[in-house]
């Protein structure tokens, strides 16, 4: 924190939100609650707003498939190592604009006060473990059981609730299909692929299980039927940037409110959208989508 804030007051933090933001990388969750630590109420905003740019290990499993997928072996780690960085340079780029935009003015003062440093017993380690772990289960468990209640019904009943044998006749598979068109100019509105992103809200990793039920094997020559190097990348780019999962959003919302959760969902999808739009349309005017 005391190395960073330099730095991070460029972008209108204190160095203290150096840490939220790194354990972003690991869960978006815990990092959200994290940022309770932060003593300025505009820090605290501004940092969770910013969380969602770094890419939770989560996302791993998409980049590795895909990138294993579409990508020559020499170019695998650059293509894997530029998704996390260029996370972190939109959320630079949003943070200045945020900066001056809706949160102007300057962070509080660098404060750090060191405690004195004693081991602590047993007892006071596992009732401070329970009680952190407590609140995670509380507020991302119960949200996630619950998403992941919904899209099970979604996907195993069609509009008459009747069993569906075939995915592609479900109630979820619907609902891709109508968010389908707004991912067309991404260059993928396959309705397996938006059903998987919707998939993703649950938990990242579902984007991968989604596609595995949907094509039949997540095979090079199965990925082909959705993806092209160029839509991959696009789709990775999107996939970086959308919002991480509910229990995310549902985190936001116990923090900083239902409105301020229903604005960051809407700025992550949009970033998202733009920033994937751009990259496609950089890929087809050099001829390679």
């Amino acid at each position: 924190a005391f190395v960073m804030d330099r730095a991070m007051r460029k972008i209108g933090l204190s160095g203290r939100s150096i840490v939220p933001l790194l354990m972003g990388f690991g869960c978006s969750v815990p990092s959200i609650m994290a940022t309770r630590t932060l003593s300025s109420e505009r820090d605290r905003k501004m940092t969770t707003m910013l969380v969602p740019f770094m890419s939770c290990s989560a996302k791993l499993p998409i980049y590795a498939l895909l990138i294993g997928a579409f990508f020559p072996r020499p170019m695998q780690p650059v293509v894997m190592i530029g998704m996390y960085a260029f996370g972190v340079l939109c959320g630079i780029a949003f943070a200045a604009l945020l900066k001056h935009l809706r949160f102007r003015g300057e962070p509080v003062p660098f404060v750090m006060e060191l405690p004195n440093y004693r081991l602590p017993s047993v007892k006071t380690t596992f009732m401070l473990a329970w009680d952190k772990a407590k609140g995670f289960i509380t507020k991302a468990f119960t949200i996630i059981f619950a998403a992941s209640v919904v899209i099970w019904f979604l996907q195993t009943f069609d509009i008459r609730f009747n069993v569906v044998t075939d995915q592609s006749h479900s109630m979820l598979a619907k609902l891709g299909g109508l968010i389908a068109p707004a991912l067309a100019p991404l260059g993928f509105g396959d309705w397996r692929v938006s059903t998987a992103l919707v998939c993703g809200l649950i938990a990242k990793e579902s984007v991968i299980s989604t596609l595995t039920v949907l094509l039949g094997s997540t095979s090079v020559a199965a990925l082909s039927e959705l993806f092209t190097p160029a839509t991959a990348f696009v789709f990775l780019v999107f996939t970086l940037l959308y919002p991480p999962c509910v229990a995310a959003i549902g985190t936001v919302r116990s923090e900083l409110g239902g409105r301020s959760a229903a604005a960051v969902f809407a700025l992550q999808v949009t970033v998202a959208w733009l920033v994937a739009f751009l990259f496609h349309t950089v890929f087809m005017l050099l001829g390679l989508a």
